[in-house]
């Protein structure tokens, strides 16, 4: 993931945080937020991810392992996010723990899961 699909700027994360939309899963919390029209050129509509992942999680090592992990998972997912949306991916206590345990597949697929929650939602099918 390049650093300028990424959401670093607090004003960015607070956006996603008041006026977004949110699905969650036992080990993740997803926001996701369609940015206003003409922010950016239409080249630069790629969805854009910023993580959460705080002290209860663990350690600063685990924190940035697991941060890795999610963006590495993000890059994989394949599936068709849409452009133009800021998403927020919050990580709940013991999934640094877990994810060791299960493997990196194991975590893939809750990000998917996630995500696809946040798409049916989105579009008004109830899982």
């Amino acid at each position: 993931m390049k650093r300028r699909h990424r959401l670093s700027r607090s004003r960015d994360f607070d956006a996603v945080y008041r006026r977004g939309r949110s699905v969650s899963t036992r080990y993740l919390v997803l926001y996701s937020f369609p940015r206003p029209d003409g922010e950016e050129p239409p080249d630069e509509l790629e969805p854009r991810l910023g993580l959460a992942v705080s002290r209860k999680v663990g350690g600063a090592v685990a924190r940035n392992r697991l941060k890795r992990q999610l963006r590495s998972a993000f890059d994989e997912l394949g599936a068709p996010l849409r452009p133009g949306y800021d998403y927020v991916l919050v990580a709940r206590a013991g999934l640094a723990e877990t994810a060791e345990a299960r493997g990196f597949a194991w975590l893939g697929e809750r990000v998917a899961e996630a995500f696809s929650l946040a798409e049916n939602t989105e579009r008004g099918v109830r899982a």
